[in-house]
């Protein structure tokens, strides 16, 4: 019905399909969403795993609330108001593993790796030695209990294809030194012939972990004397900004912390931070010919055993142009309470809703 409309026209209905349909009465936008086990769906037999398999439909309705604050969503849980929280604060899981009726698990099993993104177009990081010097600087674990203090969920990665990938390796990755290097970091920004530039990194204030990622970073780079300034903002204010590639005297900027899931580590085609094709990459603008040249390759390698062979040589190149530099895998587990059972976990931040019951 959808695809006979006049490309111009607006699809005005959420309809959906599967085994669950959309209850568009039942919007309300901020607060919640409504799914309803659809009658008409006809399941595979073979038992369910991950995205694939027999989605069976347990409950009638499935209603997801939009509850901001940590605390409040976390009283819900506790009386039984609510059943599942997808992510909640780590400061709370003593409180949830000491309440008999809840648990923690791990759903997201690859997690997300955060890493730094450097404008390659503007001083001092257009200049590779300088990009050099923030590989050296890192303190994985520091960054990783300012965003995860939990250590059993928090892990360090090195790999250009993560943690958790048929691809992940450790070619090139001798720069990886637990407490970093501030020393090589400081010698590399004085090689790139930095000299006082203001560095701008972004501070995403309604994302906790990110934001106290960049409170350590402005400060361990100010420790080796790099002239530093945070820019306080929202998401939506970041969003806006990042797409400025002009200097930081003109709106730009330098360095911004983002995530991306472990898990899409392995499809350097499909995955966009792991262009490097200059104005056309993502955002920070990598651009190595040598690399996208590896990366071509990609298409055509027939085998695993290919692809692993060529995702070595392609780190090996990455780690010397240096397109990111990661920060650490968090692997952050949902909360819910024990009569919820049969919750399907998957490689990537999808949540299937079919197969879970209430007891």
């Amino acid at each position: 019905k959808d695809a006979g409309r006049p490309a111009t026209e607006q699809v005005t209905s959420n309809i959906g399909s599967g085994p669950f349909r959309f209850n568009e009465s039942l919007v309300r936008p901020g607060a919640s969403f409504t799914y309803d086990r659809n009658e008409k769906y006809i399941p595979r037999q073979e038992p369910a795993e991950g995205l694939a398999g027999g989605k069976v439909v347990k409950v009638d309705r499935v209603e997801w609330q939009v509850i901001t604050d940590q605390q409040t969503a976390l009283a819900a849980l506790q009386a039984g108001e609510t059943d599942f929280v997808l992510s909640p604060a780590p400061d709370l899981y003593p409180v949830i593993e000491n309440d008999p009726n809840l648990e923690l698990q791990v759903l997201n099993t690859s997690g997300s790796d955060l890493y730094i993104r450097m404008n390659f177009l503007q001083p001092p990081f257009n200049n590779v030695k300088a990009r050099q010097a923030m590989l050296h600087l890192i303190d994985q674990e520091a960054f990783l209990r300012v965003m995860a203090p939990d250590s059993r969920f928090a892990h360090p990665v090195t790999s250009l294809f993560g943690n958790s990938t048929p691809y992940s390796n450790d070619e090139n990755t001798g720069w990886y030194k637990k407490g970093g290097d501030p020393e090589r970091a400081k010698q590399l920004f004085q090689e790139a012939g930095y000299a006082g530039e203001k560095v701008f990194i972004f501070q995403i204030t309604d994302w906790a972990a990110a934001s106290n990622a960049a409170l350590l970073l402005a400060d361990t780079l100010r420790k080796i004397g790099v002239n530093v300034e945070l820019g306080a903002m929202s998401f939506g204010e970041f969003a806006t900004r990042r797409a400025n590639k002009g200097p930081v005297e003109n709106g730009g900027w330098s360095i911004f912390i983002s995530d991306w899931s472990d898990y899409n580590f392995g499809d350097p085609i499909g995955t966009s931070f792991m262009f490097a094709n200059g104005d056309k990459a993502w955002w920070g603008w990598p651009k190595s010919d040598e690399y996208e040249a590896l990366r071509a390759k990609w298409v055509v390698a027939e085998t695993l055993e290919k692809r692993q062979a060529l995702a070595r040589e392609m780190q090996g190149v990455w780690w010397d142009f240096v397109g990111a530099v990661m920060l650490g895998q968090i692997v952050q587990p949902a909360a819910h309470r024990k009569a919820l059972t049969g919750l399907i976990a998957v490689p990537d931040s999808r949540f299937p809703m079919w197969n879970m019951q209430k007891a």
